[in-house]
């Protein structure tokens, strides 16, 4: 059996960060009296409500290709491009909260991270001949 401690670990803390995001939008919907299914009114509401959307769909993206990487390539490779995957969200999603200007940078690194975790995990691939080109 392989076992993969460290990536099931980024997991989880992928999976923190959507929940603290979760979190973040509830007490916005509050502080700012957005009723359910409102998905805008408060433009720190909205803010809150994006980061929450976009670290959503990037983590719908970043866990495949984090675990074909960490299957393919090895498991600390895949660890360390998820912690940076993670400080880059983190960044992103603390810019975005406090001035949407400022979000670019997280953005750049967990979007790059993200490349190359998804090229990493197909070159894995078609290393092992899964793929035929």
């Amino acid at each position: 059996m392989n076992a993969y401690p460290l990536t099931s670990l980024i997991t989880l803390l992928t999976v923190l960060l959507m929940f603290v995001t979760s979190v973040i939008v509830g007490k916005a919907r509050v502080k700012y009296s957005i009723m359910a299914p409102a998905t805008s009114g408060h433009e720190m509401f909205d803010r809150a409500y994006r980061v929450q959307m976009n670290t959503m769909e990037a983590a719908l993206m970043m866990l495949p290709a984090l675990w074909i990487y960490a299957v393919f390539n090895g498991e600390i490779g895949a660890f360390a491009m998820g912690v940076i995957w993670l400080l880059g969200r983190a960044w992103y999603a603390q810019a975005y909260l406090s001035n949407p200007v400022r979000r670019g940078p997280g953005f750049g690194i967990a979007f790059v991270t993200l490349a190359g975790l998804w090229f990493g995990a197909l070159m894995g691939l078609a290393l092992r001949g899964v793929l035929l080109f």
